[in-house]
């Protein structure tokens, strides 16, 4: 009975305040009018009341109050068609009352009402908010005459800005469930951006002027925001088993039409950061096109064209592989250097698609000039050392073989120098050794005639691989897997290239072996004497102690590992001192072997010594 009364006094103000304004123009309305109008649509409203509100303000003797007061409405309009998805009937008077106040209201109160809307959508309805508002907000933008373009670039910002607090769906499963609706609101979006792309694409030349050009530029922004959230992050990769499209492999699709339609070439696009490194925009601020033209966005777009083949047949098929992989490698690097999985996993996935359409053994030394050719390497060993994800680490690793085995022998030269120098983990730099032996067993057989990888050009490349960063002061565990691989480099030297032929130039001088072997040799003695030391010192405590079980803290290698009980140490202890005897075995074979002729050259000097 009370909330009876209360609705039918709403109802009573409603119609006063109406009744006295009608007529009146909006400058003479008072505050309280405002106030009046809005508490009791609100109530009306908020009490179930929506059809007897619809039928007051569709009645044409109060039209034009409602074209002057209509924006009030959005507020609690929204509010309730929110909360009451269940009561149909109620929200669908809600959303006609909404529609009729789009229809007749004046669009610049309208746009600010319906945005505020939208950007104070918080939690689950903000994806609830935006599906129910996209409508509306088009048609207030199309009847708009002025400010247009900075209108939709405002409601275009809006509307990403919330999009970006929804969580991306990382697997195909989450994808299909769309919990958030993410990917609901990334197809409403196309086809509330279509007419406004319809609009830039249709207008002739003649009749292109400033309004047509701020419209495209905020198209612009809206596109590349796009390719950098949601599609950054986006799995795309269609399912063979599947009926329907990826909803977000369809919006990507859709950017990329919109593209082509105001204007923009996929080619010039692809090839933006190569020119501005070549510094060919000189007459444009580098700044500007970074913010116009984000590296993400560009980098995103170039995984789409080349490795999910969306919108390819829209780019020429003219490109050498070379020139193909130069234009991409500032996009390889901005992903790859992301720690998301999804995002570096698409750095690895286009560096992959480059690479297999270049030929081994066909790029230059010159293409090591190029900016990122040769610190994407370097970018590949962090995630090869430093990812937690073993498919990563174990990808890059083979991807890293590919990247080296795509240029020639003096490329590859000059790049295992520059990988030594720069590579500071002793497995990369073993690993990059090993690749040097390869190289060097090719040089040497017979018909390949190869003079980076033999005779005097090699002998600069062995004397980077042949020495310790810090001399006999070396950690020998931390570095063995270096050592242990410039080791097998050299015994495979010895016994493969022979003295007589010296092929390599090994054998020309064999001084600086030694100076290799010598401070190694006391190095192995040295960390093996301090290894077996603490093995001693366990066992003395563990004598005393008599507590198997507690776990300490060690240090191996420089560095401290986890803790473990004494039984645990004492085989991570032996297995150091295993590694060291491995190594010495190596040496002792190699010194056998070059022993014989280090005395005849000795004995060679001192009888020269002696004549003179």
């Amino acid at each position: 009975m009370w909330v009876e009364s209360n609705i039918k006094m709403a109802l009573e103000e409603l119609q006063e305040v109406i009744q006295r304004c009608r007529g009146l123009p909006e400058t003479e309305f008072k505050d309280e009018d405002h106030s009046i109008f809005q508490s009791a649509a609100r109530q009306c409203v908020e009490e179930g009341h929506a059809a007897k509100l619809l039928e007051i303000l569709q009645e044409e003797q109060n039209k034009d109050f409602v074209v002057c007061m209509g924006w009030n409405l959005v507020g609690p309009i929204v509010s309730c068609a929110l909360r009451d998805e269940r009561e149909i009937e109620h929200r669908e008077n809600c959303l006609k009352i909404l529609d009729h106040i789009v229809q007749i209201s004046n669009p610049k109160e309208l746009l600010v009402g319906l945005l505020e809307q939208v950007e104070e959508a918080f939690g689950n309805n903000i994806s609830k908010t935006i599906l129910l508002l996209l409508q509306p907000l088009q048609t207030v933008l199309l009847k708009m005459k002025h400010k247009k373009a900075y209108s939709v670039g405002l409601s275009l910002a809006t509307i990403l800005s919330q999009i970006s607090q929804l969580p991306v769906p990382f697997t195909n499963e989450q994808r299909k469930q769309d919990v958030h609706e993410l990917c609901k609101c990334c197809m409403a979006v196309t086809s509330f951006v279509k007419p406004f792309v319809d609009e830039v694409s249709q207008t002739t030349e003649s009749k292109r002027n400033s309004s047509y050009n701020e419209l495209k530029e905020e198209l612009l922004k809206f596109c590349m925001k796009s390719l950098e959230y949601p599609l950054l992050t986006a799995q795309l990769h269609p399912l063979p088993e599947e009926i329907e499209e990826n909803s977000l492999r369809t919006f990507a699709a859709e950017i990329l039409v919109f593209l082509l339609a105001i204007g923009e070439s996929l080619p010039v696009l692809m090839v933006h950061q190569l020119l501005q490194s070549r510094k060919k925009l000189r007459e444009i601020d580098p700044l500007e096109e970074d913010i116009k033209y984000p590296t993400n966005s560009l980098a995103s777009l170039a995984y789409l064209l080349f490795v999910q083949h969306i919108g390819i047949d829209q780019f020429p098929a003219v490109y050498s592989p070379g020139y193909f992989l130069q234009f991409n490698v500032e996009y390889i690097a901005a992903l790859i250097r992301r720690t998301e999985e999804s995002i570096l996993s698409k750095g690895l996935e286009l560096y992959e698609h480059c690479l297999l359409t270049v030929e081994d053994n066909s790029l230059s030394h010159k293409y090591l000039e190029i900016k990122n050719i040769l610190s994407i390497p370097q970018d590949l060993v962090k995630v090869m050392t430093l990812c937690p994800i073993e498919h990563l680490r174990k990808w890059s690793l083979k991807i890293f073989q590919q990247y080296i085995d795509k240029f020639d022998p003096e490329a590859k030269h000059k790049l295992f120098r520059c990988l030594l120098k720069t590579s500071h983990h002793a497995g990369v730099q073993g690993y990059i050794i090993q690749n040097i032996k390869n190289q060097i067993d090719l040089a040497l057989k017979p018909g390949n005639k190869n003079g980076c990888f033999s005779g005097p050009q090699l002998i600069p490349l062995l004397h980077s691989v042949l020495s310790l960063p810090e001399g006999a002061e070396t950690d020998m565990l931390q570095n063995s897997d270096r050592i242990m691989a410039s080791l097998n480099l050299l015994r495979y030297l010895v016994i493969r290239d022979k003295e007589w032929e010296n092929q390599t130039g090994i054998w020309t001088d064999l001084f600086w072996i030694e100076n290799f072997l010598k401070p190694l040799r006391t190095g192995l003695n040295m960390s093996k004497a301090h290894y077996e030391a603490e093995i001693r010192g366990k066992r003395e405590n563990r004598k005393i102690k008599d507590a198997p079980e507690t776990k300490y803290s060690l240090t191996v290698g420089g560095k401290t590992l986890p803790k473990m009980t004494t039984g645990m140490q004492f085989e991570v202890l032996q297995s150091a001192i295993y590694t060291f005897d491995v190594m010495e075995s190596v040496q002792a074979r190699i010194e056998e072997l070059i022993e014989p002729k280090m005395k005849s050259r000795a004995e060679y000097k001192n009888v020269a010594n002696g004549a003179s």
